[in-house]
Formats: C-alpha cells, structure tokens, sequence
C-alpha cells in the first residue's frame, strides 16, 4: 500500500523556521519525483517546491524562493522541507507528493496532474 505521511506542521511565530518531513511506504521511492504544495483557507492548492528522482535538481514557487529549502533522503524514503523566515501567508495545510509522469524537467512537476500520490497533509499556523 503506497502511503505518505506528513509530519513536522505547528504553530510558529513570524521570523521563525519549520522542518517539515514526509515519509514514503513504498520501495521505488527513489524513482519518484517528490513535491510539496500547500492549500490555505478559501484558497486553491498551490505549489511549493519540488525535487527530481535523484535530487539532482529542485524547484521553487517564487513566493519560497531563498528561504525554503527541500532535500531527500533516499536511504530513508523521505524528503524534508526546511522554512525558514516564516511569514503569516505561509500560513497552509501544507502536502507532500511524489510523482512519475514526466520527465522532470519537462514541468519541473509544478503542478497537480504530474503527481500520483498525495500525503494527508500537516497544519502549518504563522503567528504571534
């Protein structure tokens, strides 16, 4: 059974950092390319950061851009995404993602369709 599982999510204030993790169930982990996007009240699903199958090459939403960062670890079958210089607008359930569809630098997987699989995802809260 392919699952992701998200973890890491809490309540921080302005300025401050959050790691996030997800961990994948499966064995052809590394095959896959991994994302992260994020869903905030009254809003539609947006993209955050991805990385390619062997973690050569990563790609981030402008709004993340210098102060997100996202890694794998395929020893372990997971990626993390490290926030640092929160803001309030950061402010999402935030999922992770792995997909195969495409080639990575085709879409760089920006969007919901190059994924196969979706995590439940984890509350992140930017606030004093």
């Amino acid at each position: 059974q392919v699952q992701l599982l998200e973890s890491g999510g809490g309540l921080v204030q302005p300025g401050g950092s959050l790691r996030l993790f997800c961990a994948a169930s499966w064995r052809t982990f590394s095959s896959y390319a991994m994302g992260w996007f994020r869903q905030a009240p009254g809003k539609e699903r947006e993209f955050v950061a991805s990385i390619s199958w062997n973690g050569a090459s990563t790609y981030y939403a402008d709004s993340v851009k210098g102060r997100f960062t996202i890694s794998r670890d395929s020893a372990k079958n997971t990626i993390s995404l490290q926030m640092n210089s929160l803001k309030p607008e950061d402010t999402a359930v935030y999922y992770c993602a792995a997909g195969s569809r495409t080639t990575y630098s085709r879409s760089y997987y920006r969007f919901d369709d190059d994924y196969d699989y979706w995590g439940q995802g984890t509350q992140v809260t930017v606030s004093s």
